[in-house]
């Protein structure tokens, strides 16, 4: 019993490693100042999703899912810390919480069921852009950017915490 404790104890540890980094990557500047995404909560939020996305999608086809899980945990977390960053109290925090699950399990969904680099595309103009079509060209590069990063992204080394998502996005993707 103490051994799968620790075992548990020790994936927990694993997921908060990946919830960091792959929040640290989503708050990078570039994707707000050299793509035009909304620096705001929503923005940033979306940003984190995708990133979320692509480790989650090499997680998924592992076997033990115990960890896929913990990291979701992890990202709810910060989402929560960020939203008491900004003055949320207990009140309605439940209430936040799950329309936040609904986006973030939405986003999930619709990157997951996008098959080419145009679907992802509309993906991201929808959700980081509003439909706003003037940002085609950044939604595409964004795209480019998510099939390198997810090809760069290894199941041992997830396993180990360690998420290398490549060089940062540049609009010439």
């Amino acid at each position: 019993m103490l051994k799968a404790l620790r075992r548990a104890a020790a994936r927990r540890r694993t997921a908060s490693d990946l919830a960091i980094t792959i929040v640290r990557r989503g708050l990078s500047p570039t994707f707000y100042r050299d793509f035009g995404v909304p620096d705001t909560f929503n923005g940033r939020f979306d940003v984190v999703s995708l990133h979320a996305f692509l480790v989650l999608s090499v997680l998924d086809g592992e076997p033990d899912r115990a960890l896929s899980q913990d990291l979701v945990n992890a990202l709810f977390q910060s989402f929560e810390d960020a939203l008491r960053d900004q003055g949320a109290g207990d009140m309605g925090m439940t209430r936040r919480i799950q329309k936040i699950a609904g986006a973030f399990y939405g986003r999930l969904e619709a990157y997951r069921a996008a098959t080419t680099r145009e679907e992802v595309a509309a993906v991201l103009l929808r959700n980081l852009y509003g439909e706003n079509r003037r940002f085609q060209t950044q939604a595409l590069a964004l795209a480019a950017y998510m099939e390198r990063a997810r090809l760069g992204l290894e199941p041992a080394a997830l396993a180990e915490g360690v998420v290398t998502f490549g060089p940062l996005p540049d609009e010439e993707d």
